[in-house]
């Protein structure tokens, strides 16, 4: 996904909404700018026609596809440009002779006044169209979608037709980003006032192709109206991190120490160590079960390796990564519950992850501790929320919250649009690509995290910006050679130079 941001709106568009929070301000925002509901329509149809010049630039059959809410309108005003540009432009409305009301109806009498008109949707149109615009479901979608709705998104995913989505696409959910059952694939969505949070994660991030911004001049007075503690993340907000100085040593960038790597998971921890070392760590330990040393050793030697004594490694650390390759054996369990209980006394942080997260919800009555980060997937959320993958999917953003203040804990959940929340607020990282889902990639994110916060990164921060470096340096690998056949190593590379950039 990439989002376009327009100068004049650039704190606007690091903030994200819900549709409600939209709906409910639009107009007093309106107000206050010296405009009404109906002339924020009539922007945003010319918007949606001028980005569907740069989507499609010789275009010259529009298939305009409407259903009856503002979005409709919108979708009428774009016809009504696209006609007045001597376009050939189709209409059409899957229930046509539904009667309409206020400013919807007045797009759809400007759109007829100039020669257009609206007829029933037939698949056999799509056979002859250069561009779609969807103007099919808008935002207020609750609940199942009709069947003849359905059948029309279906025959449009079905097309080879590039797809404009005006606002959000049709059948996904603003608010959770979730499939209402089935949904417009776009190539580019043009989305409004403020960005849908759903528009960024979860299907929503897939189905909105490019993501298009655009305030329609009301931008600063909506901010001012509607606050939001969601934003999103890109890591160009992030300024350069302070060059070393000439007289450092190692022991000043942070020791930290990785925890796992039972018998034949050597790999896992291995990852997450040289990831740290990647990151910046001046000195990084590992514990691993004794049957992994040699690999962890020979695999890279700038890494310090113990099976023994792992009190003394914990007092050496003032940084804690637990849970790559660590396993849900008797090894395991013992090791958990020793580095949980000294964490616990000495507040010292640390970042679970992979089976630590799995052993966590047995033992999270017992155990607790406020300086640590969570880097969940779905499966591993859903067991430390005793719930379904299907729930947590369901709303990312609700169950990020959960897990942050049920553990005290900043949560990072992991997928597409990961989602960071601390308990009181939430971003949701741009970066990332379908690449990464391969085996390792978590514990080069675990290893980079734990990189931050040893070298003394504030929690939030350490874990937006470890989120943002790892998925930026996937998406220059993806660019470069494309997504599959990504390594978790990969990365490595890219994160020493984004951390130098």
């Amino acid at each position: 996904m990439h989002i376009q941001i327009e100068k004049r709106s650039a704190s606007l568009a690091q903030k994200l909404f819900r549709a409600d929070q939209v709906r409910n301000n639009e107009e007093q925002a309106a107000q206050k700018s010296l405009c009404n509901l109906y002339s924020l329509m009539q922007r945003a149809g010319k918007v949606v026609f001028q980005h569907s010049l740069e989507l499609v630039p010789d275009a010259e059959n529009y298939l305009v596809i409407v259903g009856k809410g503002n979005n409709a309108g919108d979708g009428y005003i774009t016809a009504l440009h696209a006609l007045q540009a001597d376009k050939d432009v189709t209409v059409c409305a899957v229930e046509p002779e539904r009667e309409l009301h206020g400013d919807v109806l007045a797009a759809r009498d400007a759109f007829l006044a100039a020669g257009g008109f609206v007829q029933a949707f037939n698949p056999n149109m799509l056979k002859n169209m250069d561009i779609i615009i969807d103007a099919l479901l808008g935002t207020g979608l609750q609940g199942t979608i009709r069947p003849e709705f359905a059948k029309v998104i279906a025959a449009v995913n079905h097309s080879d037709v590039p797809v404009l989505a005006v606002d959000i696409p049709s059948g996904l959910n603003a608010d959770t980003g979730q499939s209402l059952a089935d949904f417009i694939q776009a190539d580019m969505t043009v989305t409004f006032i403020g960005i849908k949070q759903g528009l960024v994660t979860a299907a929503g991030k897939q189905a909105s192709g490019k993501l298009i911004f655009e305030d329609l001049d009301i931008g600063a007075a909506f901010t001012e109206i509607c606050p939001s503690n969601t934003h999103l993340l890109n890591l160009s907000q992030y300024k350069k991190l302070a060059p070393r100085q000439i007289d450092s040593h190692k022991g000043i960038y942070g020791r930290l120490l990785c925890i796992g790597g039972n018998d034949g998971m050597s790999g896992a921890i291995r990852l997450a160590g040289e990831a740290a070392l990647r990151a910046g760590t001046g000195l990084v330990k590992v514990y691993a079960h004794s049957a992994s040393q040699m690999q962890i050793s020979a695999g890279r030697p700038e890494l310090m390796v113990t099976t023994t004594d792992l009190v003394a490694s914990l007092e050496w650390a003032n940084c804690i990564v637990l849970g790559p390759g660590l396993g849900q054996d008797e090894w395991a369990i013992e090791t958990f519950k020793q580095v949980l209980t000294y964490c616990q006394k000495t507040a010292k942080p640390i970042v679970i992850d992979a089976d630590a997260l799995n052993l966590l919800p047995q033992y999270a009555s017992s155990f607790t501790t406020d300086a640590c980060i969570l880097t969940p997937h779905t499966g591993e959320a859903a067991r430390l929320l005793e719930t379904t993958v299907e729930d947590v999917d369901g709303n990312r953003y609700n169950s990020a919250r959960l897990l942050a203040r049920r553990y005290k804990a900043t949560c990072i959940l992991k997928g597409a649009g990961t989602i960071i929340d601390n308990g009181h607020r939430t971003w949701v990282c741009e970066h990332g690509n379908p690449g990464m889902a391969t085996a390792g990639m978590g514990d080069v994110l675990s290893g980079i995290l734990g990189a931050m916060l040893a070298q003394n990164m504030q929690f939030t921060d350490a874990a937006k910006y470890g989120v943002c470096v790892h998925g930026h340096a996937a998406d220059i690998i993806a660019s470069e050679y494309g997504e599959r056949g990504m390594l978790a190593s990969d990365i490595f590379d890219q994160v020493r130079r984004l951390i130098n950039t």
